[in-house]
């Protein structure tokens, strides 16, 4: 599985509709950006909340998915997230998803999205549950 591959795959899906574009893929680490568009923000043009955590469940979810064994999938059990600054419209965040445990019934991911100058935004903790 490649980052082509993951593209044409949320293609028609929600990662798609955001606008999510891998840049690196890797078994402990996941990374994408996303550009702040308006239909993204809330008041003020600003990255709405819901944005940043749908970003970084996709970001854990695609990590999960790069470690899963054949016949297996994946869903989020359980998400934290913590908003600690903003991102403009018109700018491209960055997320960074990394594995915090990779077992066999579950794997943990915490995700950073940084603004386009670099700052923290948000930090998002998220449980992905390994299924049959």
């Amino acid at each position: 599985m490649d980052i082509d591959d993951l593209h044409r795959r949320m293609k028609d899906q929600f990662p798609g509709l955001l606008g999510l574009q891998l840049t690196e893929l890797a078994p402990q680490r996941v990374v994408a950006t996303l550009r702040v568009r308006p239909d993204l923000c809330t008041a003020g043009g600003i990255l709405h909340g819901g944005a940043h955590m749908a970003f970084a469940d996709t970001l854990g979810a695609i990590g999960t998915l790069l470690n899963l064994p054949e016949g297996k999938r994946t869903t989020t059990t359980d998400s934290s997230t913590k908003f600690i600054g903003g991102a403009k419209v018109d700018t491209v965040v960055t997320g960074e998803s990394v594995a915090l445990h990779r077992g066999r019934t579950t794997m943990v991911w915490q995700t950073s999205i940084r603004n386009a100058e670099g700052k923290l935004c948000s930090v998002v903790t998220q449980t992905q549950l390994v299924l049959d």
